[in-house]
């Protein structure tokens, strides 16, 4: 695999941050068939943290926290970047979305230590379009 690159969904939600907090929320989501593409986890202040969640089925996330009382902000969309872990694959990406004038707000990434890596980013919503069609998505 080269790169792979897709838009995704995602949504929020901010829970108090505890521990178990991420467990809770991400063991209720995989009991009920959410699968989950991404998921990142950030504090927001002193005792609250934000989650957000990649689903490989949004609808499916939308029931689940539904039934589980579980507010969500979203869906919005990002891009998931998939590959080869070799020297500047992440420069090329952002290369071509500076080249196209698009403003990467956040990010989020890893590789696997087997020669690949995922990488998730956030571009502003007027600029999605832009974006994914500097990438070719």
């Amino acid at each position: 695999m080269a790169v792979r690159i897709r838009p995704v969904k995602y949504s929020y939600t901010n829970v108090k941050d505890e521990p178990g907090a991420a467990y809770r929320i991400l063991s209720h989501l995989s009991g009920l068939g959410v699968n989950l593409l991404a998921f990142t986890a950030v504090p927001t202040g002193p005792t609250r943290a934000q989650l957000a969640l990649f689903p490989e089925n949004d609808g499916k996330l939308t029931a689940a926290a539904r039934q589980a009382g579980l507010a969500l902000d979203g869906p919005h969309r990002a891009l998931l970047v998939q590959g080869n872990d070799e020297l500047g694959a992440l420069a090329g990406v952002h290369q071509r979305l500076f080249e196209a004038g698009v403003d990467v707000y956040a990010s989020s990434g890893v590789t696997y230590g087997r020669g690949s890596f995922g990488y998730v980013v956030y571009v502003r919503e007027d600029q999605f379009d832009r974006a994914a069609g500097a990438l070719w998505v």
